[in-house]
């Protein structure tokens, strides 16, 4: 499975759709990346004259990345060609530095295990410089 073909099976479109490119991918993880567009709806009121990415926004590009494009990865011989059906069931994220308008990050998700169609990864967003914005372990389920 190519990496467009992951892209076209997520069950996102634009303007919630946090997936660029996918950079590498194996059955131990996955990396890609994504830029934030400065005229995103969510920048409109998040810190007055100084908006930030919010966090439930690199969050959920964390997850989009590295739990449900590394997923349909995974189960690529079982999935028909149509969106997958994703649920998050938790997330622990650290926080370090913003994420700015226009910023491009990079998200590392590592397999940490997959059984019974649950998916948990550890997951790095790293901003253009290459420091460690944030941090985490994301867990979802996979429905084919």
């Amino acid at each position: 499975m190519t990496a467009e073909e992951i892209r076209n099976i997520l069950p996102y479109t634009d303007p919630f759709l946090f997936v660029d490119e996918i950079i590498e991918i194996s059955d131990k993880g996955i990396t890609g990346n994504y830029r934030f567009d400065q005229n995103s709806f969510f920048y409109r009121g998040h810190f007055k004259d100084h908006p930030v990415t919010p966090g439930v926004i690199l969050t959920e590009t964390m997850a989009q990345i590295g739990v449900v494009s590394l997923g349909i990865y995974l189960i690529r011989d079982e999935i028909k060609k149509e969106m997958a059906q994703v649920a998050l069931t938790s997330h622990q994220m650290d926080f370090y530095l913003p994420v700015l308008p226009g910023e491009k990050v990079t998200v590392v998700s590592e397999k940490l295990y997959f059984r019974f169609n649950k998916l948990k990864c550890a997951v790095k967003m790293f901003n253009e410089n290459g420091a460690l914005v944030c941090k985490g372990e994301i867990a979802g389920m996979l429905k084919i």
